[in-house]
């Protein structure tokens, strides 16, 4: 007689159990709140090696399966593993959040309901300057009384947009249509469902240094708190070869490897052929995204630049 197939078991991770529903607070009014996950580890070695059960491969190995799949960017075996998530967000990061398409996601209808009465708010001492050499991101900050006017004035301006938004609810306005001036930094909320290869490309990116702070706040509770725990052989990987890993171009792996030789005059021919040494009239260098970046990449190993010196 056929013998059934053996029943398996849901995986889970007891760490991920023990915080499920548990809200992490997140900027001034935000949270992120874990609601439920599919997979673990050893659900991306399995699919990597297309087998059933635990066999009899060690821990060891799993790690090294785990390090060299993400190491060399196989993607399918990550995508077993899915994470729904319940957040609560101001609505200028969801904007952010959204454009990472590779999800399913349920958000907040101010079409359906009233919206949320809470909007974020900006610390006296947290207003940001606008960054010199990059026009979408920001530097340093405001003096702190300066900023507390500015702080005054938000309230302000929340506490009458929220006015005029209930008055045209009371006066029977549509809410599709009343919605329209509240200001971006109302909270909304939303359920997001999300696979981990998605969720790292995610957070590769949000939890960069040069992402917004906003969204940033999030994407490091989301990595450090859920991931950590989810998947901790997965998450050291990505550490390692995603967040704090160096990609160097082809240009940029033929500067660095001249100066590694001692040849500073070949690195900056490079450079030069490159166009990265143009100068202004008053010769000095021409603003360069690429070529900064590479500086700040040389300077992160230890290298000198030497069109700089």
């Amino acid at each position: 007689m056929e013998q059934s197939p053996e029943k398996l078991a849901r995986p889970g991770m007891p760490a991920l159990d023990a915080i499920l529903g548990q809200a992490f607070p997140a900027l001034d009014d935000g949270f992120v709140r874990l609601v439920d996950y599919m997979g673990n580890d050893a659900a991306i070695v399995q699919a990597a090696r297309v087998s059933y059960g635990a066999g009899t491969q060690q821990v060891s190995d799993d790690r090294g399966l785990i390090r060299y799949l993400l190491r060399h960017r196989h993607t399918t075996p990550f995508e077993m593993c899915e994470l729904k998530l319940h957040v609560r967000v101001p609505m200028d990061a969801w904007r952010q959040w959204i454009r990472h398409r590779a999800a399913s996601v349920n958000e907040y209808s101010t079409r359906y309901s009233v919206a949320i009465d809470a909007a974020q708010r900006t610390a006296p001492h947290a207003w940001r300057l606008q960054a010199t050499g990059n026009r979408q991101g920001s530097e340093g900050t405001l003096d702190a009384g300066a900023g507390a006017a500015l702080s005054r004035q938000e309230e302000e301006l929340h506490a009458h947009a929220r006015t005029v938004y209930e008055e045209r609810l009371a006066a029977g306005l549509a809410r599709e249509q009343a919605r329209k001036d509240l200001p971006l930094a109302t909270y909304t909320e939303a359920y997001w469902k999300i696979d981990l290869h998605n969720l790292l490309h995610f957070l590769a990116l949000r939890m960069d240094p040069h992402a917004q702070l906003e969204i940033r706040t999030y994407a490091d509770l989301i990595g450090r708190e859920i991931v950590a725990r989810w998947v901790p052989l997965t998450w050291e990987a990505f550490l390692d070869y995603r967040l704090g890993a160096v990609s160097l171009s082809r240009i940029e792996t033929a500067i660095a490897a001249a100066l590694g030789r001692g040849d500073a005059d070949a690195a900056l021919a490079l450079a030069r052929e490159a166009g990265w040494l143009e100068r202004t009239v008053a010769g000095e260098l021409k603003r360069h995204r690429e070529r900064a970046e590479c500086e700040e990449k040389l300077a992160g190993l230890g290298i000198s630049v030497p069109w700089r010196s």
